[in-house]
This record gives structure tokens, C-alpha cells and sequence, in this order.
């Protein structure tokens, strides 16, 4: 079974950085895509950023700048944010686009998130 994992996540005050991170294990055989998304209380899940595994890298509006997406072993994605302000509050989520076995589709696969919280 293909398992997502976040870490990293916690309280930071304003103007502050912080790294998360997500880890991918179980039967994988490829991963193509890796991002993070964030969902603040009462709103919808939004893009953050994402990276191909060629390491293309795609940013929202509110990142740019400030976030920085990467990747390590082809498994691992990190996430440093700088310059954190309040609106950056959210549970933070990776996500991942793997085929388990050759020959066989990419699949989206989900963590189960971790909070990151701004204020001082």
C-alpha cells in the first residue's frame, strides 16, 4: 500500500520559516508529480506548489516568492516557507501521482495532512 506522510507542521509567528515534509513508501514503481496543497478553515483545498519529477516546479500566486518546493530521492517532497503570515494558516498536504507496478496507471494519492500555523 502506497502511504503519503507529512511532518514538519506547527506554530511559527509572523515573519517566520518553517520546512515541511512528505514521504512516500509501499509499492511504488514511479512517481511523477509531487505537490502540496493547503485547506485554511471554511475554505476549499488550494494548490500551493508542485514538482514534476524532472523537477519543473509550479507555484500559486500567494507562494511565489516566499515558498520553495523540492525534491530529494524521487520520494521525499519538502516545502520551506518564508516570510509566513497569518493567511498562510492551514492544514498543508501533500500529494503524489504514483503507479505502484509497470505497465499500470498513475494514480493520485494523498497525506493526511499536517497543521502550520502563523501568529504570534
Amino acid at each position: 500500500q502506497v502511504q503519503l506522510v507529512e511532518s514538519g507542521g506547527g506554530l511559527v509567528q509572523p515573519g517566520g520559516s518553517l520546512r515541511i515534509s512528505c514521504a512516500a513508501s509501499g509499492t511504488i514503481f514511479k512517481i511523477n508529480s509531487m505537490g502540496w496543497y493547503r485547506q485554511a478553515p471554511g475554505k476549499q483545498r488550494e494548490l500551493v506548489a508542485v514538482i514534476s519529477s524532472r523537477g519543473s516546479t509550479n507555484y500559486a500566486d500567494s507562494a511565489k516568492r516566499r515558498f520553495i518546493i523540492s525534491r530529494e530521492n524521487a520520494q521525499t517532497v519538502y516545502l520551506q516557507m518564508n516570510s509566513l503570515e497569518p493567511e498562510d494558516t492551514a492544514v498543508y498536504y501533500c500529494s503524489a501521482q504514483i503507479a505502484e507496478l509497470p505497465r499500470t496507471n498513475f494514480n493520485d494519492y494523498w497525506g493526511k495532512g499536517t497543521l502550520v500555523t502563523v501568529s504570534s
